[in-house]
Parts: structure tokens; C-alpha cells; sequence
């Protein structure tokens, strides 16, 4: 498997490197575009690849070769599937701003109840909520605004807010926060055969 940046235009050589590592669904254009260029104009520091999380970011206790094995076999005999994106809400504990899943969330809680076992196993600070990120990490008195000029822009969205999930990425960190592809997958490999 050759590593592939996602699309934030990074490449870290392997020292840079984190033992951070998550499983993703991205969103396709335009919705995927419009989202990312929305995320920029809400946190402008940030390298953003519009997705949703199956599996959170986690440190691996093996070789990521090995977790990308158990990706590879679940991802083989799973059938892509809708994910609809409903409305913006905000994480209260950490002030995250989010795209709630409508369709497809129990879809993405069975994935990742089913992909969280063996070599990517991890106890989640936070109960698993598909959802995909708007902003982050930022002050606390600026989240009101922030969520508002997001919901402002999301009514304004006269594009498809919804898409068929049909590959997931693996992907690891690097020291400049910038998210790297390891491997793709197709979902139902094994089912279109």
C-alpha cells in the first residue's frame, strides 16, 4: 500500500509521525468541498478533508499494517450505505462544533462497534457520535458566534447534504496536525464479487 496524502496537501516523513491513528468516511464534492471551505473560513488555521470518524483518533499497540488487516476484512464484507447530515449542534464539554448524522448513524455505530475490537481497540474519552467536525480548539467566548455564522452558512447550502459511503481511510498524525492516508478500502469488496 503506498501512502497517499488526503487531500490537505501534507506529507510527513516517518519521524514526524504520531501513533495516532482513525478510521474515516470523506465526504465527496461538493458537499465535501463547501464543508471544507466553510470549516477554513471558520477556524482559517485549519487542514480540513470533510469526513466522518468510524473510528476516533487512537494510539496502536501493533504495527499499523496489522490494524489495516482488520480494516481490510470488516471493510470487505460491509455494503456501502447513506449517510444524511442533518443539523449543526455543539459538543458541551468541549465546545466542538458539528454536522449532526441523520441517516446512517446506527450504519456508522454498528461500523464502529464492529471495527473498535482486537488490534484497534481503544477506551474513547467520549461515547462514539457520528457526526463530522466544523471547528475545534477554539475560545470559548468565540463558539456562539462561530456556530451561528456555521448554521447561517449551512441554511444558505442549496447543495446534496447527503452521500453514499462507500470507501473509508485509514489514517495517522503528524507533528504539524496534518492527516496522512495509509490506506483506502473499498466498502463491499467481497459483497460485489
Amino acid at each position: 500500500m503506498e501512502t497517499e496524502t488526503n487531500g490537505a496537501h501534507c506529507s510527513a516523513v516517518v519521524e514526524e509521525r504520531l501513533n495516532v491513528f482513525a478510521l474515516v468516511i470523506y465526504l465527496p464534492d461538493p458537499l465535501g468541498r463547501f464543508l471544507d471551505d466553510l470549516r477554513r473560513d471558520l477556524v482559517p488555521a485549519c487542514r480540513p478533508h470533510a469526513h466522518v470518524s468510524v473510528l476516533p483518533p487512537r494510539p496502536l499497540a501493533v504495527d499499523w499494517h496489522t490494524a489495516s488487516e482488520q480494516v481490510r476484512m470488516l471493510t470487505d464484507g460491509w455494503a456501502p450505505f447513506e449517510i444524511e447530515l442533518g443539523e449543526i449542534e455543539i459538543f458541551p464539554v468541549t465546545d466542538v462544533i458539528y454536522i449532526e448524522v441523520g441517516a446512517g448513524s446506527e450504519e456508522l455505530r454498528r461500523m464502529h462497534t464492529a471495527m473498535n475490537s482486537g488490534p484497534l481497540e481503544f477506551r474513547e474519552p467520549f461515547r462514539y457520535h457520528p457526526h463530522v467536525t466544523l471547528a475545534q480548539e477554539i475560545a470559548h467566548a468565540d463558539v456562539g458566534p462561530i456556530h451561528e455564522l456555521a448554521r447561517q452558512r449551512w441554511r444558505e447550502y442549496n447543495g446534496p447534504r447527503s452521500f453514499r459511503a462507500e470507501r473509508a481511510a485509514f489514517v495517522q498524525n503528524t507533528l504539524d496536525n496534518c492527516w496522512i492516508d495509509l490506506a483506502r478500502y473499498s466498502l463491499g469488496a467481497v459483497l460485489a464479487r
